[in-house]
C-alpha cells in the first residue's frame, strides 16, 4: 500500500498520454483534417478509448476545431488567446468548447460529413456513461480510493494540456510559418505533438506535424506504426503547405 499513491498519479498520467495520443490520431488528424484513415478495427479501438478516456462526442470536437481553423484568432474562433487573452484560454476552454460544442447549427455545419449511427445514440453520445466506465476500470485497477486519484489526475491534467494547445499554441513559441500559431516542442512532448501548433496550421491535411529533423512528433510514431501494420493510410507523404 505505500507505493499505491504514486502508482495512481503515475497511472492517472498514463491515461491522460493514451487519451492525448488518442485525441491527436484519431479526433484530429484522422476525423477533423482527414490526414489519414484508419482500418474498421483501428476505429473502433478509437472510439471506445475517446468515450471512456475524455468523454467527448467526436462530431462536436470536430465542429468547434474545424470552426477554429475558420476564423483562427479573429472574430469567431472559439478559443483565441488573442482575442480573450491568454489566462480566459488556459482556465476557461472547456467552457469556450462547450460554448460552441452545444450549438447544434455548428456541429451540423462544421461536422456535417460526420453522422451518428446505432453505437452513437447507445454508447458513445452518453458522455457520462463512458467516463464512468473509464473511472470503474481504475477504481478496479487500483482500489476505490486511488482510483479516484488516478481519474482526478488524469482529468486535471488532460483538460490542462488540451487548453494548452489553444492558449500557448497561439502565445508562446516559434512561428516558422507564417501563420499566428507557434510551435513549443515541451508542449509537442507532453500533447503527443499537438505542441507543433504552427507547422499544424501551416499544413492541416498532413499527418504528420514536424517539418525538420530538431521537431518531434510522438503522434506520428503512433501514425508510423499503424500504417506499418497496414492499419492506417495516409493522405500526404510529405506536408502539404498552405499559401500564405
Amino acid at each position: 500500500m505505500r507505493h499505491s499513491l504514486p502508482v495512481a498519479v503515475v497511472a492517472g498520467l498514463a491515461v491522460c498520454q493514451l487519451a492525448a495520443i488518442v485525441t491527436t490520431v484519431y479526433l484530429h488528424r484522422a476525423l477533423a483534417h482527414r490526414a489519414l484513415t484508419l482500418s474498421p478495427g483501428v476505429t473502433a479501438v478509437a472510439r471506445v478509448l475517446t468515450w471512456i478516456t475524455t468523454g467527448i462526442r467526436p462530431r462536436q470536437w470536430v465542429a468547434v476545431h474545424r470552426k477554429h481553423h475558420a476564423f483562427t484568432d479573429v472574430e469567431g474562433d472559439p478559443h483565441s488567446p488573442v482575442l480573450r487573452g491568454f489566462a480566459a484560454v488556459q482556465l476557461g476552454n472547456v467552457a469556450l468548447y462547450r460554448r460552441v460544442a452545444r450549438d447544434r447549427e455548428s456541429v451540423r455545419r462544421y461536422a456535417r460529413a460526420l453522422h451518428a449511427d446505432g453505437w452513437d445514440h447507445a454508447l458513445f453520445d452518453r458522455p457520462l456513461l463512458g467516463l464512468a466506465v473509464g473511472i470503474g476500470i481504475l477504481c478496479l485497477a487500483f482500489g476505490v480510493w486511488h482510483g479516484l486519484l488516478a481519474a482526478g489526475v488524469h482529468l486535471v491534467a488532460y483538460l490542462l494540456l488540451n487548453a494548452a494547445v489553444n492558449a500557448v499554441g497561439h502565445t508562446f513559441g516559434r512561428q516558422p510559418h507564417p501563420n499566428t500559431a507557434t510551435n513549443s516542442q515541451w508542449l509537442a512532448w507532453l500533447t503527443a505533438g499537438e505542441g507543433l501548433h504552427n507547422n499544424h496550421h501551416a499544413a492541416p491535411t498532413s499527418a504528420r506535424f514536424t517539418f525538420d529533423r530538431r521537431e518531434v512528433d510522438p503522434g506520428w510514431w503512433v501514425v508510423r506504426l499503424l500504417r506499418r501494420a497496414g492499419w492506417a493510410h495516409v493522405r500526404h507523404d510529405e506536408p502539404v503547405l498552405r499559401a500564405a
